[in-house]
């Protein structure tokens, strides 16, 4: 056979096989039998051997999985991919449903309703209709490429089918049917091997193997749920109508979903599902309800890591009763004396679970739990185990009723709490205890990342007083390291290496792993792309920062405070001495990305020739703030079409109103 000849034959094998797998595993109705869609595979790996230089990467025949990998590729995520709120009751949901009426100023809109699968999201990129990567969602901001992982899923297309736009991301959500996690583990446990606990872990393990070989060996599978980046601007109208899109593509989409007009209909939704959710071949934790229109999407935004046009209603956790041996108490590394129950081990959800969080004094109290006490335990959010109540019934006078230490249990000093808050705290800001979670955060993979700092050698380097606060890691002395037990010559040079690594993480790294109250990753990122350095960041006010969108007062508050303690402004200058970034890289100082002067903008309505989230992104690619409520500090609101409460706020507050054309000739002077 010819080269032009073979070309064509692979080809028109490839469009055949694809279009088999699609419909086997994504709409389930086969047209052949296995044996004939093995005789095609295996004539176009034959074609392919003998014209390797034909072999593409969006082939069929590379599912199989390819050789090792020696680490994951950080992916950035162009569209962040948050994470969901919950509700667990009716009163939760009606809460949420009046919170999105009133910030729309209308009832009067749909509502996308899902089933919740209990898997690992992820991002699949298209160009030009071909698969070219995938990733996990990480922190929301960053995760890792795992394309050759997720190749190997036969319900995730290759290739594209219709008329895909040239860029298109997708999310979803990888799991494991449950009828196949038993055949797998059944086999496993033939074969003399250990079996897995549960299909989450199990799903969420198979991703992340270094060897896609493995990958390809377990039984993956997808729901595609949602669009995330994409240049075209057919998915600007609803949520369903894109969804129908993705479906034309090839994409696998959740056959149970469906669209309703209320939340009464919503609700409905929830309680059909929850009685059936045991026939589901997948596990199914609850359900998500999405605003179906986008330009009410747009105008409810995110807070923090969450959208306000999502929520996940959870199902009732799974309840098993055991009993509480102990209540023991640690320290975080904002000072808080935690409660903690030790239970006699039992199985909840498919998980041995050994303790269970108390929250604080209390929640002890109101449960009224005592050590020696039968309790019921739930994984909450399947999740977190936590103790629902206590048997009374079963008590027989030797329970001990708990108290919260009035000295601190690591360093003795006297504990107090704060105004307005339950918690608990150690009033010493040297307590050891306190500065071991703070080391242990601030190294960790999702702040400075540092190698060889465990707990040992982290209380080692306290007690020898290496270490007074998370600065001090950068001025360690191999010669005094020596003296430190465990540290041999090599871990003292990995540790070292580890350590100046970590001085080239991005500046919002620092801000993770600072430990501030509230301040979690993704808001780092949107603080960081906000003040572009620590300077910045110090002196801004409460106010300020609450004109943020995303940033509540609660964040606010903690991180001025925060960066009002002398103690930590010293922190900052020596981690500067130590060279750590302490601005926002990339970060084109012309005078064209300055154009807008750190003038203050709000986007309402609806725009003619963009989303609101394109023109926010122009205010910010040249120069200017974003904030969220007009205040007399704005400085102009860009109104469109059906502007609400922001314009009437605009007015009474003298602030200048300009059209979507008049800002575009504002920016392109």
């Amino acid at each position: 056979m010819e080269k032009r000849e073979a070309k064509s034959k692979i080809q028109s094998l490839s469009t055949e096989i694809n279009k088999h797998n699609h419909l086997y595993y994504v709409l389930d109705q086969p047209i052949i039998s296995d044996g004939q869609f093995d005789v095609l595979l295996k004539e176009l790996k034959d074609l392919e051997s003998v014209f390797p230089e034909l072999l593409l990467p969006n082939s069929p025949t590379q599912r199989v999985g390819s050789d090792p990998l020696p680490s994951f590729e950080q992916v950035n995520h162009e569209i962040p991919m948050l994470s969901l709120g919950n509700a667990f009751n009716d009163q939760d949901l009606g809460n949420w449903y009046k919170r999105i009426s009133s910030s729309i100023d209308s009832n009067k809109f749909e509502i996308a309703c899902e089933l919740k699968f209990d898997g690992l999201a992820v991002s699949l990129l298209y160009e030009n209709g071909i698969f070219v990567r995938g990733a996990t969602r990480g922190n929301g901001s960053i995760g890792e490429n795992i394309t050759l992982n997720l190749k190997t899923i036969k319900s995730i297309p290759l290739t594209l089918t219709g008329n895909p736009p040239s860029l298109l991301e997708v999310r979803g959500e990888v799991f494991i049917p449950k009828s196949q996690f038993l055949t797998m583990n059944q086999k496993r446990e033939n074969e003399g091997l250990q079996t897995y606990a549960n299909t989450r872990n199990t799903a969420a393990g198979s991703l992340r193997q270094l060897d896609s070989k493995i990958t390809a060996e377990r039984p993956l599978d997808i729901f595609i749920y949602g669009v995330g980046a994409t240049n075209s601007p057919d998915f600007n109208n609803s949520h369903w109508e894109n969804l129908e899109k993705l479906k034309q593509f090839g994409f696998k989409i959740n056959p149970y979903n469906e669209l309703v007009k209320n939340i009464e209909s919503a609700i409905s939704y929830y309680e059909k599902w929850l009685s059936k959710k045991e026939s589901i071949d997948y596990d199914c934790d609850g359900i998500v309800f999405k605003i179906n229109e986008i330009d009410f999407q747009e105008i409810l935004g995110s807070v923090g890591r969450e959208p306000r046009w999502a929520i996940a209603y959870k199902f009732p956790a799974e309840q098993v009763v055991t009993k509480l041996l102990d209540i023991q108490t640690n320290i975080g590394r904002t000072g808080s004396i935690n409660p903690y129950a030790i239970l006699e081990p039992v199985e909840v959800g498919g998980v041995i679970v050994r303790q269970a969080t108390l929250h604080n004094e209390e929640y002890i109290i109101a449960k009224d739990l005592r050590i020696g006490d039968w309790v019921t335990v739930e994984r909450a959010g399947e999740v977190i185990p936590q103790i629902v109540h206590r048997n009374e019934s079963r008590r027989n006078g030797s329970e001990i009723i708990f108290k919260m230490p009035s000295l601190c249990p690591s360093c003795n000093a006297i504990t107090s709490r704060l105004e307005n808050e339950s918690a608990l705290y150690c009033t010493n800001a040297q307590c050891p205890a306190q500065l071991e979670r703070l080391l242990e955060h601030f190294v960790s993979k999702t702040a400075m990342d540092i190698d060889g700092l465990g707990i040992k050698t982290t209380t080692s380097l306290i007690d020898n007083e290496l270490i007074h606060d998370v600065s001090d890691i950068y001025f360690l002395d191999k010669n005094k390291l020596e003296n430190i037990e465990r540290m041999g010559e090599k871990s003292i040079k990995n540790l070292l290496d580890s350590i100046e690594k970590s001085k080239s993480q991005p500046f919002s790294r620092l801000i993770t792993g600072l430990g501030i109250s509230h301040v979690g990753s993704e808001v780092a990122e949107i603080l960081v792309n906000e003040f572009k350095n620590i300077d910045s960041l110090m002196n801004v006010t409460a106010d300020e920062l609450q004109q943020i969108p995303s940033i509540g007062p609660k964040i606010a508050i903690s991180l001025v405070d925060f960066f009002q303690k002398e103690t930590n402004r010293r922190i900052i200058e020596k981690l500067k001495t130590a060279g750590i970034k302490t601005e926002l890289e990339n970060q084109n100082s012309g005078s064209e990305n300055n154009l807008l002067n750190q003038q203050k903008f709000v986007v309402t309505g609806k725009m003619e020739n963009f989303s609101r989230t394109e023109i926010q992104n122009l205010i910010k690619e040249n120069g200017g703030l974003v904030t969220n409520q007009v205040s007399n500090s704005t400085n102009f609101l860009i109104a469109g079409s059906d502007s609400g409460s922001k314009l009437n706020s605009a007015i009474e507050n003298n602030v200048k109103v300009i059209s979507e054309s008049e800002f575009l000739a504002m920016i392109s002077s």
